[in-house]
């Protein structure tokens, strides 16, 4: 899989969960279920841990963390390229 591929598989799978979801941002919930994590629990304890693989971030005057869909298709997509990689 090229650069771009990657890039055009990023792109998609963004539109997929902004079509989902609705928003450019994701709660732990929606995290928990886009990255196939147990829990949220399991989501919260990966953060704590410094072990969850998208960046999260806190909003003023809101609970809990976030993340963007942009980080989370890219995630996805290059998890996608390198087990392509791996299978070469």
């Amino acid at each position: 899989m090229s650069e771009t591929e990657k890039q055009e598989l990023a792109k998609a799978l963004e539109a997929d969960l902004l079509k989902l979801h609705g928003s450019s941002i994701l709660t732990l919930k929606q995290l928990h279920r886009a990255l196939n994590y147990r829990s949220v629990d399991a989501v919260k304890q990966a953060i704590l841990r410094g072990v969850f693989p998208v960046h999260t971030f806190e909003m003023p005057h809101r609970r809990g963390k976030f993340a963007l869909i942009k980080d989370v298709a890219q995630f996805l997509a290059e998890q996608a390229f390198n087990e392509e990689k791996k299978d070469v």
